[in-house]
């Protein structure tokens, strides 16, 4: 009977980057916007989202709901 089972590792898949697709939908003058930017900056929506979102999620505050 075999002691140890040999198994090598796979090279990462394409998509295996740590990157995950993620569906989000959004209102039409958000995405003329953002492709108003896209055509300023030479950058892709995706790239701009992901550029937007690391700045604003560091400094989101979060507070209590007021209660009546």
């Amino acid at each position: 009977m075999a002691k140890e089972i040999k198994i090598t590792k796979k090279t990462a898949r394409k998509g295996d980057d740590g990157y995950k697709i993620v569906s989000v939908r959004m209102k039409d003058e958000t995405i003329t916007k953002l492709d108003d930017l896209s055509a300023q900056t030479n950058r892709s929506r995706n790239e701009l989202i992901n550029l937007l979102l690391e700045a604003a999620i560091p400094i989101v505050k979060i507070e209590e709901e007021q209660k009546p």
